[in-house]
């Protein structure tokens, strides 16, 4: 008897990127794509339709548009929801810490091979969890010294000021107080062993802890 495929959702904001996702994917015995996204509202959409095992997803989808995590929570917090795959070519703390507690059954950066990919897209089908090897090794680093590692929190208050917000736009971005950012900032050049949010944006980009 013949299991029943791998129903594929691809989400990603480039046609290329789709095309060449599903290029592979098509290659590969017991996958079928049955939809594509380029937003991630979309790919929401999608998925709560249903008729989707595993939906691959992006996690950047250009300004002003929902980010890929925030999907993945949504597409991951629904009775009998597909299992999301993040598939991106970041690899900082930040969006790993992100996608992990937004409920991603895996995390995989986009030059992974082939076969690789395969394997985690059936490793995610099969309700476990499906991380890339320099992912995991992140995560475990993070686990190996948690007085050191930089909070989920943490790591968000950073990336604003690394997009050059100040105290009192970061307050507003994540419905924090000045006093609670400042609190933040104070623990964050700690654990970095800096004294300015400049040598603390450098040295967690240079620790790809975040984004620039």
């Amino acid at each position: 008897m013949t299991s029943a495929p791998i129903r594929l959702l691809l989400a990603d904001d480039h046609p290329v990127v789709r095309a060449g996702l599903r290029a592979v994917l098509d290659t590969e015995p017991g996958f079928v794509v049955v939809a594509e996204a380029a937003t991630a509202e979309r790919a929401v959409e999608l998925a709560a339709a249903g008729g989707v095992d595993v939906v691959l997803m992006d996690l950047q989808f250009g300004p002003g548009r929902m980010h890929g995590s925030e999907a993945t929570a949504a597409i991951a917090g629904r009775p009998g929801a597909p299992r999301v795959l993040v598939l991106t070519t970041y690899d900082t703390d930040a969006d790993i810490l992100a996608a992990v507690e937004s409920g991603a059954a895996g995390y995989l950066l986009k030059d992974a091979p082939p076969e690789e990919l395969a394997a985690a897209v059936r490793t995610a089908a099969a309700g476990q969890s499906a991380l890339a090897p320099a992912v995991a090794h992140r995560l475990m680093d993070r686990m190996r010294t948690p007085a050191e590692a930089l909070t989920k929190r943490e790591l968000e208050v950073l990336q604003l000021v690394g997009e050059g917000l100040s105290n009192q736009q970061v307050s507003k971005a994540l419905f924090l107080s000045q006093a609670t950012v400042k609190s933040h900032l104070v623990h964050i050049y700690a654990k970095l062993g800096v004294d300015s949010r400049t040598s603390a944006v450098a040295a967690a980009t240079a620790r790809r802890l975040i984004r620039r």
